[in-house]
């Protein structure tokens, strides 16, 4: 920051039900003066385990369960996979685009894809003032990654974009396209586009082994993952 007399305040949440793991109980540490956030102390939030949901900062600080690990992707290191070649060669009629503005058609595929994709979760059914609240900062610079199918835009993956890393905030697509493998195509693309922007790091959010939604993240090799505040290498 750049007044050194102003620090973050914190609070705890009371427990509430896990959205990840059945039985389990969730808690939070928030970040209670977000106004403070800015590109560089958010960089440093998340290489400490953090993450946002639009202007709000929290990491998970369960009483009774420890699942939930930070990964990342040191990006110049990455290696695709043969199963992420045959992803990449699959679709390589798409066209990428970047935008550093949101753009009106976001929303219509944003809501389709709740609406048909995650029709059991919290988000839906999906409505403008829940997604502006989400995908939105006033405080982080923001990329969108597009993707196109002709003219026609498929997918989109909102980044936080950061000094030295993206940090991967959320991706929607066209769900009539799920042959495609839209969501691990556009982790790949945000891999390559964070090495052609000079980053370190492609922040991808928490990873839960026990949650089989979550596993694709631990796909892309090598990944750190945070352990007892350490970030730890691995290619498993």
């Amino acid at each position: 920051m750049n007044d050194e007399n102003l620090y973050f305040k914190f609070g705890l949440t009371k427990a509430f039900d896990c959205n990840y793991l059945a039985k389990q109980k969730e808690r939070l540490i928030v970040i209670t003066n977000s106004e403070l956030l800015n590109d560089e102390n958010y960089q440093r939030l998340l290489a400490s385990g953090f993450r946002r949901s639009g202007d709000q900062v929290y990491k998970p600080h369960c009483e009774f369960c420890n699942a939930c690990e930070s990964i990342r992707i040191p990006v110049q290191e990455f290696k695709p996979s043969r199963s992420q070649k045959r992803i990449i060669a699959n679709n390589k009629d798409l066209a990428i685009a970047l935008s550093n503005e949101a753009k009106p058609e976001y929303f219509d595929l944003y809501k389709r894809y709740i609406d048909t994709v995650h029709q059991d979760g919290s988000m839906y059914p999906a409505n403008k003032e829940q997604y502006q609240g989400f995908i939105f900062s006033s405080k982080i610079s923001q990329l969108f990654i597009e993707v196109y199918l002709e003219d026609t835009l498929v997918s989109v993956a909102v980044c936080d974009s950061l000094p030295n890393a993206l940090s991967a905030l959320y991706t929607f697509y066209d769900p009539t396209l799920a042959k495609r493998s839209l969501g691990k195509f556009s982790i790949i693309k945000q891999i390559e586009i964070s090495q052609l922007l000079n980053k370190d790091t492609l922040y991808l959010g928490y990873q839960i082994d026990e949650c089989d939604k979550m596993n694709y993240k631990k796909q892309y090799k090598p990944h750190q993952r945070l352990k007892n505040d350490l970030w730890v290498t691995t290619n498993k």
